[in-house]
């Protein structure tokens, strides 16, 4: 009797007029969607080739380590296929030098502007919001539209247990939406191997996992259609309701836990801290010139009353120490500013942070939220994803300062100029532009820190528990509202 219902479900969805259009324009947006993402992962991979090959030209054009300074590029990842996430929004390269501070810039949003207004078409788009609202089509009318038909009453006027008759519904309607689906998707995964896209083993898995979740999004979506069908008497109703819950789920509460959160935790903009990091700049290096100036004073008052010659023979005597002196200063008001940049970027980070945990708790009561935190996370487009960067910059930032400074000591170059003492040609100054290009066999390279897998797969439990347990109340809902639904 339960396979009979769960046939007669089948037939009802698959012969019907709505399934044949529904599968083709689902089939055709996965496809695009993923065609579309293996283009833009591909000319991501182009444009960050060309940067390192015009990076490494410019790097090794370098005359002295002065003015040594290297650029840093955000490689391509071919996970933001299914979920872009904030990877398209944050920036994709930082120029490292060892007396600036780190700053990321250019996303492909700020080169591209249009695409910031209509967005890219991803996998978790199409499963979020096109499937979701494909489902309510064809859940609205589930229970109360057979009984508008008379259908209902003759299925019971038969010895059919309420539970066999909602359980077949509801696996009815899983088979008939989630099996032609899978078609599209191995199609989609067809093209992945036609263009060559490799992924790691880890990749894979969450690629898994990802399908997983999207899979329990999407059922939940199914139970919630069948719930309220079994809750209200007229399909049209039915359908109003849903499509206004539907609006809520999707556009409404995401926003508004922003909003709120936003009002409840404010946090100064970046371009705040920005002027506060440059305020500060300006007062350390106008101090270090007053200190510079002042010194110069102090060194005239010393030479006072000595003849030419004694200026210039106490100038040659102390001319290196006055330099290196003058170079640790430097180094030391840099280094002040580059910590106040960490300090201030810190502190505006903690309090997005508590923003964020906010914004995620009130946005997590709609399982639309939930879902696309969980497929961010598990793709690596999370919110982390811009801190995870700037951190790995910081640590080069730091490596890169220490190896340049290390080969000012060993070259002798200060300021742009090589001083050296010959016993036979005396003292001798010398400008970068006459050293010829820097060794860079020895340069660090930048490294990405790696994700751990499992840490993201981790950060995704609490949102896939929340997916469960809202699938297990539209299902156990549906249930029981079908159990008092009057039928005749």
């Amino acid at each position: 009797m339960l396979w009979t219902l769960i046939e007669k479900e089948l037939k009802n969805i698959i012969t019907g007029p709505k399934f044949t259009i529904t599968f083709l324009i689902s089939a055709i947006l996965i496809l695009m969607s993923i065609w579309i993402g293996v283009q833009e992962y591909q000319a991501a991979e182009k444009q960050y080739a060309a940067g390192m090959q015009l990076t490494q030209q410019k790097t090794s054009e370098t005359s002295s380590w002065i003015f040594f300074s290297t650029q840093i590029y955000r490689k391509p990842n071919p996970l933001p296929i299914f979920n872009a996430g904030i990877s398209n929004d944050i920036g994709r390269f930082s120029v490292v030098r060892p007396s600036e501070s780190i700053k990321v810039t250019n996303s492909i949003y700020a080169d591209d502007p249009i695409f910031a207004i209509f967005r890219y078409l991803d996998l978790s788009f199409i499963i979020q919001i096109v499937l979701s609202l494909l489902v309510i089509l064809f859940t609205y009318d589930a229970i109360n539209g057979e009984r508008e038909s008379g259908t209902l009453r003759l299925v019971f006027s038969n010895a059919v247990p309420r539970f066999n008759y909602i359980l077949a519904k509801f696996m009815g309607s899983w088979l008939g939406l989630v099996i032609p689906l899978l078609i599209p998707f191995l199609l989609s995964f067809l093209l992945l191997q036609i263009y060559r896209i490799q992924f790691s083993g880890e990749q894979w898995i969450r690629i898994l996992i990802f399908g997983g979740v999207s899979l329990l999004y999407f059922t939940f979506f199914i139970g919630f259609g069948i719930l309220v069908s079994a809750l209200t008497r007229i399909s049209s109703e039915s359908f109003l309701i849903l499509l206004v819950c539907w609006v809520t789920l999707v556009l409404i509460i995401p926003r508004v836990g922003a909003m709120f959160a936003a009002r409840i935790v404010p946090v100064p903009s970046l371009a705040e801290i920005e002027s506060q990091i440059d305020g500060f700049s300006k007062d350390r290096w106008n101090q270090y010139m007053e200190d510079m100036e002042m010194q110069f004073r102090d060194r005239e008052r010393e030479m006072a009353g000595m003849t030419p010659e004694q200026r210039q023979n106490y100038n040659n005597e102390n001319m290196w120490k006055w330099m290196e002196t003058g170079e640790m200063e430097r180094r030391k008001v840099q280094e002040d500013i580059n910590q106040a940049s960490r300090r201030l970027r810190e502190e505006l980070r903690n309090k997005k942070m508590v923003q964020e945990r906010l914004i995620f708790l009130l946005a997590r009561f709609s399982p639309v939220s939930a879902y696309h935190l969980a497929s961010m996370n598990l793709t690596d487009t999370d919110i982390n994803l811009k801190i995870r960067f700037e951190n790995a910059l910081e640590v080069y930032h730091q490596i890169i300062s220490d190896f340049v400074a290390q080969k000012q000591k060993e070259s002798g170059s200060m300021g742009g100029i090589r001083i050296s003492v010959d016993s036979e040609k005396g003292f001798s100054v010398q400008t970068s532009r006459n050293q010829g290009r820097i060794d860079l066999k020895d340069l660090p390279q930048f490294q990405m820190v790696k994700t751990d897998s499992g840490e993201l797969i981790n950060r995704s439990l609490i949102d896939l528990g929340l997916l469960i347990f809202y699938l297990i109340l539209s299902v156990v809902g549906g249930f029981v509202a079908f159990l008092r639904h009057d039928v005749w």
